[in-house]
């Protein structure tokens, strides 16, 4: 058995918090180990930070000016996805070109360390897209993993 949910939200702070609290509840219920979850839920807030300052054209709370969050899990692992609808990222973005010090760029770094495989991805004219995924591990009992 799987799960997955898709949220489109605001480019608001508010949404932040939303999200990881969706996503640590899904994992939870599902019987997902808490430090696994922990991990995940830290990566999709600064994921989801990242789409609130950067990641949109229109107004900040306009309908055009939202994000998307999505979250697989299945039996071996959990994929979330977060795209928004910015001018997505610099040709010198990369994972690990910011240090202790910078006033941007750890959180990309930061997801790197948490996750298991990273992938940033530009939709020319779209935004951007930021998507990782970890192996899953489960607790006794788990409704998810015991299938």
């Amino acid at each position: 058995m799987s799960i997955w949910w898709s949220l489109h939200l605001r480019r608001e702070a508010a949404s932040v918090p939303l999200a990881r609290r969706l996503l640590l509840g899904a994992m939870e219920t599902a019987g997902v180990d808490p430090d696994i979850s922990f991990d995940l839920s830290v990566a999709l807030s600064e994921a989801c930070a990242n789409a609130v300052e950067h990641g949109g054209f229109g107004a900040p709370g306009s309908a055009a000016d939202g994000y998307r969050v999505t979250a697989y899990l299945d039996g071996e692992k959990c994929r979330i996805e977060v795209a928004d609808g910015g001018p997505g990222f610099p040709d010198c973005a990369h994972l690990t070109g910011a240090g202790p010090a910078a006033e941007s760029g750890r959180g990309l770094c930061l997801i790197e360390q948490l996750a298991d495989h990273v992938h940033l991805r530009n939709r020319p004219g779209r935004g951007a897209v930021v998507s990782f995924d970890k192996v899953l591990k489960w607790r006794d009992g788990a409704l998810l993993g015991a299938v």
